[in-house]
């Protein structure tokens, strides 16, 4: 149902000044989880967080900290997020990293373990994964910087994501990332998704509980 959506907004697009108001506003406007995105510079051609960044917010919130970590070698530093307060720790398909030691570090640190997949990455590649996930992020962007428009392409990306959960049994939530604004949210609802990502359309409103309703189809 629409209003069960949860609406996770992107840290990426909160002012650098005062994380902690930001955080505080989104929250009390309604959001259930915030999306923490870490990008090394290498895997995608941006810099941002570091666990120092988790760790220094993680007391002045009780949102559901999805860090999705847009980095090589995620499986180096899976470990050091989740001692900085991540929920769940979410990886992309296209590393070569080592999947199953960031499974093992994610189960024997109580945490979520999610996978990222871009634009044009097959999902069924991957699916032996998809038991073991608590999130599964479709990508409606190329990922590396917010402001993109959302790519139509994704919706069936949803909708395949949805009938692989049904025909394998799995309870991953699935996720969508990029351009999402009350429009696109709606499509993405209708296909399927549980959980929405938007970035300046939540920190950016002049009324952000108002947006939240508005993007979980109030």
């Amino acid at each position: 149902m629409k209003g069960n959506t949860i609406i996770a907004p992107s840290l990426l697009a909160a002012s650098s000044d005062n994380y902690a108001c930001a955080i505080a506003t989104v929250e009390q406007a309604g959001a259930e989880y915030l999306h923490i995105d870490v990008m090394d510079g290498h895997f995608v051609p941006n810099l941002s967080f570091g666990p120092n960044i988790v760790a220094g917010i993680r007391p002045v919130s009780s949102l559901f900290f999805d860090v999705h970590l847009m980095i090589t070698k995620p499986d180096k530093y899976a470990l050091p997020f989740i001692q900085a307060g991540a929920d769940c720790i979410t990886v992309h398909a296209e590393t070569s990293c080592d999947k199953d030691a960031v499974i093992r570090t994610c189960d024997e640190n109580g945490v979520g373990f999610g996978i990222s997949f871009k634009p044009y990455t097959h999902l069924e590649d991957y699916i032996r994964y998809f038991s073991r996930l608590k999130i599964l992020l479709i990508m409606s962007i190329e990922p590396g910087f917010g402001g993109q428009a959302f790519m139509p392409a994704a919706l069936e990306r949803i909708a395949q994501a949805k009938r692989i959960r049904e025909e394998i049994g799995a309870s991953y939530k699935i996720s969508v990332d990029g351009g999402v604004n009350p429009e696109t949210a709606a499509l993405c609802v209708e296909a399927g998704v549980d959980i929405l990502v938007a970035g300046t359309v939540v920190f950016n409103s002049d009324d952000p509980a108002h947006m939240i309703a508005k993007l979980k189809g109030g």
